[in-house]
């Protein structure tokens, strides 16, 4: 059980050294943190715990963050959930709090920066606008993305949607992406 002045955090976060880090920092801030390195193991967590608060990547291995963003929010709307990514987009960061997070913010983040997010307004979320042109695999990324939010996440029709072959587009969402 959590002491009267701990706060439950889910750290969703596949880079095992990276959660780590987040989990000792928060920890000496008083928090009580679970982690979680894929959708599966978040959903295990949620079945005997509901945190009030949720750091979320938003690329999971093959999975994508925001289907875990929204089985949080789904699971206690109150929950303060911030996404975290590598490759920050418009398209990402307003489908991410449509579907419930509070925040968006770019890697790399740290402890205070995520505890900033937790505390901040939506609008105000940290994501560079117009900073360098868009490319290609970014935009290709973002529309990737769009689709599986609007297909629920299911990547067979996600595939189809896009006019691609289902593991053209499952390669594609393994692949580590540099905008």
């Amino acid at each position: 059980m959590t002491s009267e002045n701990q706060r439950l955090l889910l750290i969703v976060e596949d880079d095992a050294a990276f959660a780590r880090t987040l989990k000792r920092s928060f920890e000496r801030r008083d928090y009580q943190v679970l982690l979680a390195s894929s959708a599966s193991e978040a959903q295990n967590i949620l079945t005997t715990q509901t945190p009030e608060f949720a750091v979320v990547d938003l690329k999971l291995g093959k999975e994508s963050g925001l289907g875990v963003v929204q089985a949080l929010h789904q699971h206690a709307e109150q929950m303060l959930i911030v996404v975290l990514t590598g490759f920050a987009s418009i398209a990402t960061a307003v489908e991410a709090i449509k579907l419930g997070a509070c925040n968006y913010l770019v890697k790399p983040s740290n402890t205070d920066d995520i505890e900033a997010a937790f505390r901040r307004e939506p609008s105000e979320a940290l994501v560079p606008v117009g900073a360098r042109p868009t490319s290609i695999k970014t935009l290709e990324w973002e529309r990737i993305h769009e689709t599986l939010a609007e297909t629920g996440f299911n990547i067979s029709e996600t595939a189809r949607r896009l006019g691609m072959h289902r593991r053209t587009l499952a390669r594609k969402l393994g692949k580590r992406w540099v905008p």
